[in-house]
């Protein structure tokens, strides 16, 4: 995307009968072609390979260790701040909770049937390998969010792979129960992790959040290792009337599109006096924003949706089907039953999406 040309302090206005969503392919065909190079390079040539990309990627010295074991994420806990491991412990033990709480859900079944039984069992894999990204910032929670979920499913074996871990990441990553860390991001990360290299089995699945290289990674090797999805750019949509605070709405839109220049922040609202108010906050939070550069980038591939009605609003809200859906509206809970199409549900002025993002429990 070319960030000059299409940086944005506002959202474009459409109506709703003219919207047609946003239209991406994260997955290029070069973006796949030299992707399945580097997989290739990795899967012949193995710890070689992953080294040499570690090296043009600026993720590794020669002569840093490309794995980093129990030892080394338990001195990172340890020399963590009080406060910064108070927060990373707090957030585990949520997180840890909700999926317990998941697991136990989830249960074996088993019902007669003519001539015998037949039921189902849950039976964890052996090896996860547990992505985590590390290009602009350090993502403890998605560390959290992978290698906690996996412990408690019965995972034995857990590999968290990120490019140039932090100290908050390799802490994260001791209280996550981590058995080893790879210290490799991208293409090559995802290709070491399911074709292995020296000591390092390869995994029975890969998870985890990424950019496009990652994404074509795990397409290329979802064949012979399990993956959790092919996962789109970063989207939040907010489903508000003239009720909702417009300075909200705007942080909640600027947090997800300082994400990456590819996220999709859409409002979709029956009020043009709100829409206004949300552009003008807008570019007020930009103007102190240390990521405004991405966020109005961001801006630009989203919009303000102006609905006729609030039946229209939630119609179209079920179209978009967004990643994130967040809901401020008068009495938010009479219309949580109509909408049916959203990754995850932010529900009221107070659930902000970020929430979900870094640890109120379930899983991002």
């Amino acid at each position: 995307m070319n960030t000059a040309a299409t940086a944005t302090d506002q959202l474009r206005i459409v109506p709703a009968s003219d919207w047609r969503g946003v239209s991406h392919q994260p997955l290029d065909a070069d973006t796949l072609a030299n992707t399945e190079e580097i997989v290739r390079d990795v899967a012949t040539n193995g710890e070689s390979a992953v080294r040499r990309y570690c090296e043009r990627f600026g993720e590794r010295a020669a002569d840093e260790p490309l794995l980093l074991g129990r030892d080394t994420m338990e001195a990172a806990l340890e020399t963590l701040p009080a406060a910064d491991r108070r927060i990373l412990e707090s957030a585990a033990a949520r997180i840890r909770a909700f999926a317990q709480a998941q697991r136990e859900a989830l249960l074996d079944t088993e019902i007669a049937i003519p001539g015998g039984r037949a039921g189902h069992r849950f039976i964890p894999l052996a090896r996860a390998g547990c992505y985590v990204p590390g290009g602009r910032y350090p993502l403890p929670s998605s560390l959290l969010m992978t290698a906690i979920t996996a412990r408690i499913a019965g995972v034995a074996s857990v590999i968290v792979a990120t490019p140039r871990p932090t100290p908050v990441t390799l802490a994260a990553a001791a209280i996550a129960g981590a058995d080893t860390l790879l210290a490799a991001g991208g293409a090559h990360a995802i290709a070491a992790l399911s074709y292995g290299f020296g000591d390092i089995e390869p995994v029975d699945i890969v998870v985890g959040p990424g950019n496009r290289w990652v994404t074509a990674a795990k397409q290329l090797v979802s064949g012979r290792t399990a993956i959790d999805m092919l996962a789109g750019p970063s989207e939040l949509t907010v489903l508000a009337d003239d009720s909702a605070d417009p300075a909200l709405i705007a942080a909640d839109l600027l947090a997800q599109a300082e994400h990456d220049t590819d996220a999709v922040p859409v409002l979709v609202t029956t009020s043009r006096p709100l829409i206004e108010a949300v552009i003008t906050e807008l570019a007020a939070q930009l103007a102190t924003l240390p990521t405004a550069a991405t966020a109005r980038a961001a801006l630009a591939n989203g919009a303000a949706v102006l609905a006729s009605s609030l039946d229209e609003a939630i119609e179209l809200t079920n179209r978009i089907a967004p990643e994130h859906l967040e809901v401020m509206v008068d009495d938010p809970e009479r219309i949580v039953p109509r909408l049916t199409a959203y990754g995850a549900l932010f529900i009221g002025s107070h659930a902000a999406e970020v929430l979900g993002d870094y640890g109120a429990g379930p899983n991002h």
